[in-house]
């Protein structure tokens, strides 16, 4: 007998699966035996779509923090996101408290650390090279390994301050100390200039703000892709969304996307004010955004599992196979007419919204608020 048995889940591809489950591990996966029986049962019916746990990898969601602050619940298994990835909030002075914090969430959650050991204390937290500190850095990452996946380092001009590339320079160092973790590197306003910020980057590293729509864009004046960022690209470094409050284009995405300059993974910047009033909302918002500019409906779910577990380096997730994570997410997509924001106050209108209808991790299953009114465990 196993734990838990989906049956008849829709696949992004239109394809139908049975899911089984044993131990908060996926233990068979096709068309099931209905000899077959589980402590519970799912029965999609082939209507709701299943996919592996959505994996939004840029968030804010250290409760603590001063300035992005959310609860990993309410942008995770709340919103049908089985993992979230902090992106930077925390660095190595408050790394252990984020930690013990993340113990008591239904959501996994790993984090990025802050190259400065303040963390998002203050915007400008790269402003004082003395807040770089290596030794700090190494003991954070070794004493936390398993949750910290990565580091991050805020690469734009009210960051930084007058210390310009240098910040960027000591995170390779740091990355390279530490057996080339990923490292997310965002973009904004110049200086430093996005053209030497790629060319500093390696296979693996991570641009997110990717279709940001400031100057210091990945687009040049006239609609091409940069040519330090094709570079960069070619070297197989990874484009991340990081919609946020001020960090998504639609006009950017668009011209970007038809020539082919797709997002590796697509993720949120989401933390409280921008969960609540928008433009965010959720990730499964953001994700309806692509819908509407392009891409297909397989093409967003693989940026937020498949594709985001392979930047993320989690082995387990992302995946529907046999002893991977029963982590799922199960969605629907509806025909509602809508008017999407940008980062710009720029709207597109839109057909498809993606509504997420519950998360389950490990196997344990959590319903969001539309899956409770659908009823659909």
């Amino acid at each position: 007998m196993y734990d838990l048995i989906i049956k008849q889940g829709k696949c992004a591809d239109g394809s139908v699966i049975d899911v089984a489950v044993n131990d908060g591990k996926i233990a068979a996966l096709g068309e099931l035996s209905e000899m077959i029986s589980a402590e519970k049962t799912i029965d999609l019916q082939g209507r709701y779509f299943l996919s592996a746990g959505w994996i939004d990898a840029h968030t804010h969601c250290y409760p603590s923090s001063p300035i992005y602050s959310d609860e990993p619940d309410l942008i995770g298994v709340a919103s049908g996101v089985t993992t979230v990835i902090d992106a930077g909030s925390t660095g190595a002075d408050d790394i252990d408290e984020f930690y013990r914090l993340t113990r008591s969430a239904r959501t996994n959650v790993f984090a990025f650390l802050n190259i400065s050991r303040i963390g998002l204390l203050r915007q400008n937290e790269l402003g004082d090279m003395n807040d770089i500190d290596d030794v700090l850095a190494h003991k954070a990452i070794s004493e936390h390994q398993g949750f910290v996946v990565g580091i991050k380092a805020r690469m734009s001009s009210s960051v930084v301050q007058q210390n310009g590339i240098q910040p960027l320079i000591r995170a390779k160092e740091i990355q390279a100390y530490n057996g080339s973790l990923p490292l997310m590197v965002h973009i904004g306003n110049n200086p430093p200039n996005l053209d030497e910020i790629a060319d500093l980057l390696t296979h693996g590293d991570i641009i997110t703000h990717c279709y940001n729509g400031k100057p210091n864009r990945i687009l040049t004046p006239k609609g091409e892709l940069r040519s330090a960022v094709k570079r960069a690209l070619d070297r197989g470094v990874l484009l991340d969304v990081g919609h946020g409050s001020a960090s998504f284009s639609f006009d950017v995405a668009e011209i970007a996307i038809k020539q082919g300059i797709y997002p590796n993974t697509i993720s949120s910047d989401i933390y409280c004010k921008n969960r609540i009033k928008g433009p965010v909302y959720s990730l499964a918002y953001v994700m309806s955004k692509f819908l509407s500019v392009g891409l297909s409906l397989s093409q967003v779910i693989d940026c937020v599992t498949k594709n985001a577990a392979h930047a993320l380096r989690l082995s387990n997730k992302g995946r529907l196979e046999v002893g991977c994570d029963a982590d799922f997410t199960i969605f629907d997509v509806v025909d509602q007419a809508q008017v999407f924001a940008d980062s710009e106050q720029q709207n597109r209108s839109g057909q498809n919204l993606i509504l997420p209808l519950a998360a389950i991790v490990a196997g344990q299953i959590m319903l969001t608020q539309d899956g409770e009114t659908r009823n659909v465990c």
